[in-house]
């Protein structure tokens, strides 16, 4: 049995502006360690997953990005997958799939080739405990085997948030003790509700990692997003031919949907397996705190990539100034990002509003530098 995967780096990251940008958005960046996001989620796979069975799927404009920093942990030449146009995770896996088919030489309806099993991950997710990572991995692609199922990787949720979607577990499975039915996925939810989902149990984070055979996939993409399923032996066709032009207008005209709501949602035939790794979404300024190493800390504050530092009655402060000698006194609780074009400042407890700067800019012109 083949095991792919399809690593998922077309995102914007537009809560780590001013350094994640249109250009070079938050997977691409060295923010913690020497390698990027990407080149740590390729890492994360060494031993799991081939070289050349290691995909990463983007947006055509950041190719430049990701062959260089990704083309010497993959096979070169097939390991790129491009969008011609950002349209949402549903499309996007689709065309995956699609390139998968036409460049390992099979046809839409080769059995053995529908049994390969592959697994969906994001790019720009900070996991620490590797070694669990591939434990739960690894189960994953055996469970989606034996059960010709989709499988979820579920995060026991250790706080009530309110960003992320949550998975409600249904029954147990008799042979594992970790890996259930899923009853339901639940919306990002307000306080309460989140407070009410921890207090209950049963529910995880939905980290927006899932595994199953090819031909599962494609089954429910099939019985649930059939309009966009049809196009599937067409975009095969193209690719096979090297019809880029064809491929294009075949891939925009697939509606704009997240695999969550076309497919995950509306299926029955979905597991969850808990994860038994730390995880973090990186999805603000503000989580750099869960994941700070000791040197990084500063009298109360983490403090990253500076040349030094004047701290004076500071506390709780997250400061982002590469080669800056930073000064802090009197201040407490903020979020302070300098790069070479933008100065970003912030309560913490405001980290989500970071969005609101980028849609600013976004409407003026003369700020097009920025993103």
């Amino acid at each position: 049995m083949a095991f792919y995967a399809l690593i998922m780096a077309g995102g914007k990251g537009t809560r780590f502006w001013p350094y994640s940008k249109g250009r070079k958005p938050k997977q691409y960046l060295s923010l913690l360690g020497s390698h990027s996001l990407l080149q740590q989620t390729i890492e994360r796979l060494n031993g799991v997953v081939a070289d050349g069975n290691r995909f990463v799927v983007t947006v055509k404009e950041q190719e430049e990005l990701a062959v260089q920093q990704a083309s010497k942990m993959i096979n070169s030449d097939h390991g790129f997958i491009f969008e011609p146009a950002g349209r949402n995770t549903a499309p996007c896996i689709l065309l995956a799939l699609a390139h998968l088919t036409a460049n390992k030489g099979h046809s839409v309806v080769d059995s053995e080739f529908q049994k390969s099993v592959v697994a969906i991950l994001p790019s720009d997710h900070v996991i620490l405990n590797e070694s669990e990572f591939k434990k739960s991995l690894t189960l994953a692609v055996e469970m989606a085997s034996k059960k010709e199922g989709l499988v979820t990787i579920g995060i026991r949720p250790n706080f009530p948030h309110t960003g992320y979607g949550y998975i409600k577990r249904g029954s147990v499975d008799k042979d594992q003790s970790n890996f259930f039915k899923v009853d339901s996925f639940k919306e990002k939810p307000s306080y309460d509700v989140a407070c009410d989902y921890i207090k209950q149990g049963g529910y995880y984070w939905n980290a927006g990692m899932f595994v199953a055979p090819i031909g599962v996939f494609l089954n429910e993409f099939s019985k649930h997003a059939p309009s966009m399923y049809q196009k599937f032996p067409e975009l095969v066709e193209a690719i096979k031919l090297k019809n880029p032009l064809k491929a294009k207008s075949i891939y925009e005209n697939l509606e704009k949907e997240s695999i969550d709501y076309a497919v995950l949602e509306k299926s029955s035939n979905i597991f969850v397996i808990e994860a038994t790794f730390d995880w973090n979404d990186l999805g603000s300024w503000d989580a750099l705190e869960s994941v700070a190493k000791d040197s990084d800390k500063r009298q109360g504050n983490l403090i990253y990539k500076q040349r030094g530092e004047f701290i004076q009655q500071a506390k709780g402060n997250i400061v982002f100034a590469p080669n800056k000698f930073v000064s802090l006194i009197n201040v407490e609780d903020l979020i302070i990002v300098d790069s070479p074009e933008a100065l970003l400042i912030l309560p913490k407890k405001d980290s989500q509003q970071v969005k609101k700067v980028v849609e600013y800019l976004e409407n003026k012109p003369e700020f097009k530098d920025l993103l």
